[in-house]
């Protein structure tokens, strides 16, 4: 299932649930997916409420546990706002963008964590983003970009330092 809180120009639900049925194949993951487009402000929302961070972020997966009789995957959503500035940024279009964070997600909903699995959700990423047919994935561009921002400082002769933070884009629930 896909809900647009935040329309897309050129996207609809029909063609966007079928990218989900095959992403969701493609990785091997068990049960439906639901996909939520939305708002930055609806994102900054999620992200404070589920991971304690307040700010907007591209994408959340939100895992729906291990359930006996269970078809239920869990969730993603996404920022159509920060889809389509990565989008005009990288030169691609928006809907290969959220198709690109529909993927990041459901390989989180199947369990990959790129903080903390010594590649092995980036070497799937950028299997699948082949199966797909989809330009460069979430993992493969945040590797490179630190190392693009220190060779255009490097070439303005700024002093630069590593970055520090998390891009884990994983929700998980708090308990009340």
């Amino acid at each position: 299932m896909v809900v647009f809180r935040k329309q897309v120009v050129g996207m609809n639900q029909q063609a966007l649930s079928r990218f989900v049925a095959r992403a969701r194949h493609a990785v091997k993951l068990h049960g439906t997916v639901s996909v939520l487009i939305t708002s930055n402000t609806e994102m900054k929302k999620l992200n404070l409420y589920f991971r304690n961070k307040n700010k907007a972020t591209d994408v959340l997966s939100f895992p729906a546990g291990v359930s006996p009789g269970s078809d239920i995957a869990g969730d993603v959503a996404i920022s159509a706002e920060i889809a389509r500035e990565n989008a005009k940024n990288l030169g691609h279009s928006i809907s290969d963008e959220i198709k690109i964070l529909i993927l990041h997600g459901i390989l989180h909903l199947a369990g990959y964590d790129h903080e903390t699995d010594g590649g092995q959700m980036a070497t799937q990423e950028r299997r699948l983003r082949n199966v797909l047919h989809l330009p460069v994935t979430l993992i493969e561009r945040s590797a490179a970009e630190p190392q693009r921002s220190r060779k255009r400082a490097f070439a303005a002769g700024k002093k630069t330092q590593s970055p520090v933070g998390s891009t884990r884009k994983t929700g998980k629930k708090r308990r009340s």
